[in-house]
């Protein structure tokens, strides 16, 4: 998966666009500044808008070239990231040291999603936010129809709202809801879509 990434990120033009997902800024927008992580974020349009909002950005991905874009991003915009290049294996995070994480569009093995997700719980503090975007068990649907619009093609990597609330298993339920989207992110996010959206209290 590292090439994979490596080599979709590896190109001059930012292939999910340089604006944040929708749904993640209408929820930061709502928030007061704090400590805030990205996992599997990429080319860091949404970690560098959080950055430019006055919050301490830490960020990890498993390719050298999507941190590579995000560095030059948060250049254009005169904001610094914390961005580690590694495996869930070798994070350098602590236990509650985070006020929010965000989870735009990480989708993770089904062998390991679920212990992935508690590590993720792990690193965030009591009363802290999960908001998360991805795409749902009916996107299979869409993708087939319009390639353009991305997304796993491994059904078992497609979240529904019962792996959400088993996952998140603790947390006070926000936001959860699915529905049709349209996409317009850059190259690989392009169409209509179906998502499910969560934003979750960590009520411990």
């Amino acid at each position: 998966m590292k090439e994979f990434w490596n080599e979709r990120y590896n190109q001059s033009t930012y292939v999910y666009g340089k604006q944040p997902n929708t749904f993640y800024k209408s929820q930061l927008d709502l928030l007061l500044p704090g400590s805030i992580l990205f996992p599997a974020e990429g080319e860091g349009r949404n970690a560098v808008y959080a950055a430019t909002k006055g919050w301490q950005v830490d960020a990890f991905d498993i390719s050298d070239a999507g941190k590579t874009k995000a560095t030059q991003l948060a250049k254009e915009h005169q904001v610094s990231l914390n961005y580690t290049v590694g495996t869930f294996g070798d994070l350098p995070y602590k236990k509650e040291q985070f006020d929010v994480i965000v989870l735009i569009f990480a989708h993770f093995d089904p062998e390991n999603r679920m212990a992935y997700h508690q590590q993720l719980c792990d690193y965030l503090k009591p009363k802290g936010k999960i908001i998360l975007e991805g795409f749902s068990k009916k996107h299979l649907e869409y993708s087939k129809k319009n390639p353009a619009v991305g997304g796993p093609k491994n059904p078992d990597m497609l979240f529904s709202q019962e792996m959400i609330l088993s996952d998140f298993k603790g947390f006070k339920t926000l936001l959860l809801q699915e529905q049709e989207v349209m996409l317009q992110e850059g190259e690989f996010h392009n169409g209509m879509a179906h998502t499910i959206r969560f934003v979750g209290l960590k009520d411990t």
